[in-house]
C-alpha cells in the first residue's frame, strides 16, 4: 500500500489528468518512502487510480445516505412490474448488450497506462528508471575496465525541468492551501533523488552486488538532454535579467544554478504570465547524452636518489625546445601511470636540484597525484616490482626509489 492520507487526493486528480506519471504524483505528494518509488510504475499508478476512485465512491455513497437513501432500499423502491421497454432491454442482455455495457465501462474506466511522456520529469522517472538503462550504465562502467569497491551514482538534469516542477506545483498550490496544508516546495522530492531511489540497487545488481554509496572515490555520472524543450527557460531572462550572465566557459546561460534563482525571485504572477500551468505535454523523453566514469585522485609517494649531473628535475624546455632528453619526472611517472591506469599525473617533490646536482644519501621525498587511475591498489610484491621498474640506467645517470609505501 502508498503512505498516501486523504488530503492527497485531489492533489492526484489534479496532476494525473495534467500528464504526471506516477512516481511524479508521489513526489508531489511528500512520499518519501523509497520502496514506494521501487514499484513498477503501472502498479502505482493502478494504487494511485484506485485509492482515487475509492474516494469518490465514498463520496457517492456520503451523498446518498445524505439524502436518506442506501441502496438497497432505491432497489426496494423500484416496481416490482418490469415495464415492456425495460423487459426488452434485459432479453437483449443475451444478443450484445453486455457487449455494449463493457465498451461503455471501458470507456468510462481510465487506461491503467502512465503518460507516453511525463510533463513535470520528461520521461526521467518512467522508461529510463528501470532494468534497461540500470543495464546500460552498468555495461558502460564495465567497459572502462576500473577497479572500485563502491560506486557513487550522481545524475545531471537538464534545467527545464526546474520550470516544470515549479508550473505543477502553481498547478496544485491552490489545493493544497485550500486543505490548509503546509507544505512548502522544498518538501517536494527531488527527481534526482528519486531516480537514485530506484537505481541504485538495481545498478549495484548489474555490477555483481558493488555498494552504490553516497560518498565513493569512484563516480558514474548520468547526464540527461532535452532539446525538445529548451526554450523552456528563456522567458526567465527577460522575467529575471540579472540572475542571467554570459560566461565563456559555459555552453548556456541557462544553468540549472541560474534558473533555481531566477524561480525563487520572480512571481507567482509572473511566472504564469509567460509559462502555463500546468506545463504542455512533450511528444519525446529525455536521451542519455553522456555516462561518464571517474576515479578521484590518487596519491604514491616516495624517494628517490640522483646520481647523475646531467639530468634535470623536471622537464626542461626553454623556447619551445628541449634541452635535455629526459627528466627525473618522466623517468618516474611512466612505470607508475602504466601500473595504476592513470590518466595523467601531476609531480611535487621536497625542493629540487639543479641539473648538475647530485641526489644522495636518504634521497628526497616525493608525491605523485594520479588522475583518474582505473587501478588503486597494488599488492607489496607489485609495489616491489615497480620499484625494480624505476631502477633506470639512463645513460651515465642512475636512478632508484628509495621507498614506496605498501
Amino acid at each position: 500500500m502508498l503512505p498516501l492520507k486523504e488530503k492527497d487526493k485531489p492533489i492526484i486528480r489534479k496532476l494525473l489528468s495534467s500528464g504526471c506519471c506516477a512516481r511524479c504524483v508521489l513526489r508531489f505528494c511528500c512520499v518519501t518512502l523509497q520502496a514506494a518509488y521501487r514499484k513498477p510504475p503501472q502498479d502505482t499508478l493502478r494504487e494511485l487510480r484506485a485509492f482515487v476512485h475509492d474516494a469518490e465512491n465514498g463520496e457517492t455513497r456520503e451523498s446518498a445516505e445524505g439524502n436518506g437513501e442506501t441502496p438497497d432500499a432505491a432497489a426496494a423502491a423500484e416496481p416490482a412490474g418490469d415495464p415492456p421497454s425495460k423487459r426488452a432491454k434485459l432479453e437483449r442482455v443475451g444478443t450484445g448488450a453486455a457487449e455494449e455495457e463493457e465498451e461503455e465501462d471501458a470507456a468510462v474506466e481510465p487506461k491503467e497506462e502512465e503518460p507516453s511522456v511525463c510533463v513535470s520529469c520528461l520521461g526521467v522517472l518512467q522508461e529510463l528508471c528501470g532494468p534497461t538503462h540500470a543495464v546500460k550504465i552498468a555495461e558502460r562502467v564495465k567497459a572502462e575496465k576500473y577497479e572500485f569497491d563502491t560506486l557513487l551514482l550522481s545524475v545531471s538534469l537538464p534545467a527545464q525541468l526546474c520550470v516544470r516542477e515549479h508550473s505543477c506545483w502553481l498547478h496544485v498550490k491552490k489545493e493544497m492551501r485550500e486543505k490548509s496544508l503546509a507544505v512548502d516546495k522544498d518538501d517536494l522530492v527531488q527527481v534526482k533523488e528519486t531516480f537514485k531511489w530506484v537505481m541504485q540497487g538495481a545498478v549495484a545488481q548489474e555490477l555483481g552486488g558493488v555498494p552504490v554509496v553516497i560518498r565513493s572515490l569512484f563516480e558514474v555520472g548520468v547526464e540527461f538532454t532535452h532539446p525538445e524543450t529548451d526554450a523552456d527557460c528563456h522567458f526567465l531572462a527577460t522575467a529575471c535579467a540579472s540572475c542571467f550572465k554570459s560566461n565563456r566557459n559555459k555552453r548556456s546561460v541557462f544553468t540549472r544554478m541560474a534558473v533555481v534563482k531566477a524561480l525563487e525571485k520572480i512571481s507567482d504572477a509572473v511566472f504564469l504570465k509567460h509559462y502555463s500551468s500546468p506545463p504542455a505535454a512533450p511528444t519525446s523523453s529525455c536521451s542519455t547524452e553522456n555516462i561518464q566514469c571517474l576515479h578521484l585522485a590518487i596519491f604514491v609517494a616516495g624517494r628517490y636518489n640522483k646520481f647523475s649531473r646531467s639530468l634535470p628535475q623536471t622537464p626542461w624546455v626553454i623556447d619551445g625546445e628541449r634541452r635535455m632528453e629526459s627528466s627525473v619526472e618522466e623517468l618516474i611517472a611512466a612505470p607508475v601511470l602504466s601500473s595504476f591506469r592513470a590518466d595523467g599525473f601531476n609531480f611535487s617533490s621536497s625542493g629540487r636540484e639543479d641539473v648538475d646536482v647530485r641526489t644522495l644519501g636518504n634521497g628526497r621525498p616525493f608525491a605523485m597525484e594520479l588522475l583518474d587511475p582505473h587501478r588503486t591498489k597494488l599488492s607489496h610484491v607489485e609495489m616491489k616490482q615497480l620499484q625494480e621498474v624505476v631502477f633506470i640506467t639512463h645513460s651515465q645517470s642512475i636512478i632508484i626509489i628509495i621507498s614506496f609505501p605498501s
